[in-house]
């Protein structure tokens, strides 16, 4: 046998050991600024949010899930694939349980199950992914810009993360411009033949979605989804007797999610609560406030949508299996 046998297994165990280190480094990073500050104060502020109030933080970012869902869906239907509503609902949730995989790449899982169902190959539903992923970029994008455009004062560093994610979102929306990078890429390199191969085909793919009908949906539900998520922040803050304003506090979300995102960390792990946490101290809050502010967000938007996708995850693979069965049997 081989002494490269293991590596299938390798990876996913160094992903985990990886995520898991995060996370620990991430606790006791938010625990020494706990301790410094002093769990009374912190205690005391976390004391001020009552049930309700994490049940309102928890329907926010349900309505946000749930938005870009049916953004999911509208994509799905224009790319051919004939799967309900519910189906796409239930697949796009069920992803969120491999958020906090490096890169996000884990919920590529969407794209097995499609398989599974509809016998559909992943290079013809990879253009599904790329154009979701471009879709948030360019809400999230558009929503920072009007945020800071509406706010007191401005964020360091915020006008370039801007103009990056619009920029990520207009390429990915291009075939002709990303069938061009690839292209160039290849000719540059002289590698990864095979994937530019594969990314020019979804570029072309893409062509699909140039619709200005279809792209005004999608830009509308993303942007319905995360402003509910950054209205969340805001009352958070207010809760605990800080309020900055709705603009800045969609800001510091929105730039927070973002920063983290171009870390490549899993979920954007330590990045987005880093930024959290110095964007509200540049904003006067004591850190007694942005630390808790920082966790319960952070808990009632991405560990929560991963608690759904757990949820999901399973009910979207038992489901699949049976269609890929069902498939076959025909």
């Amino acid at each position: 046998m081989s002494s490269t046998s293991p590596a299938p297994r390798a990876r996913p165990t160094r992903d985990r050991l990886i995520l898991a280190a995060l996370v620990v480094l991430l606790l006791v990073g938010l625990a020494g600024l706990a301790g410094g500050t002093g769990w009374s104060e912190i205690s005391a502020q976390i004391a001020r949010i009552e049930a309700w109030q994490i049940g309102a933080l928890l329907g926010l970012s349900l309505l946000n899930y749930l938005f870009r869902a049916l953004r999911w869906h509208v994509f799905a239907r224009r790319l051919g694939l004939r799967t309900s509503i519910h189906r796409n609902i239930l697949h796009f949730i069920g992803g969120f349980a491999m958020s906090v995989t490096p890169g996000r790449v884990g919920e590529l899982v969407r794209m097995r199950w499609l398989y599974r169902e509809t016998g559909w190959s992943f290079e013809r539903t990879a253009p599904l992914a790329l154009i979701d992923r471009a879709s948030d970029l360019a809400a999230m994008g558009i929503l920072l810009a009007i945020a800071l455009s509406l706010s007191a004062t401005g964020i360091a560093g915020g006008l370039p993360v801007t103009l990056l994610a619009l920029t990520g979102a207009f390429v990915a929306t291009r075939p002709a411009l990303l069938s061009g990078i690839a292209t160039g890429l290849h000719r540059l390199t002289g590698r990864f033949a095979r994937l530019m191969v594969r990314l020019r085909r979804a570029a072309r793919a893409l062509a699909r979605f140039s619709n200005p009908t279809i792209i005004g949906a999608a830009t509308m539900l993303g942007l319905v989804g995360w402003l509910a998520e950054g209205l969340s922040f805001h009352l958070l803050l207010v809760w605990l007797g800080h309020d900055i304003g709705l603009a800045k506090a969609i800001a510091i979300f929105i730039f927070a999610t973002l920063a983290g995102g171009l870390t490549g960390a899993p979920g954007g792990l330590g990045g987005a609560e880093a930024a959290m946490i110095a964007l509200l101290s540049l904003e006067g809050v004591p850190l007694a406030v942005s630390v808790p502010a920082t966790a319960i967000i952070r808990l009632t938007t991405l560990w929560f949508a991963i608690a759904l996708g757990l949820v999901a995850f399973p009910v979207a693979e038992r489901i699949s299996r049976k269609a890929a069965h069902a498939l076959e049997d025909h």
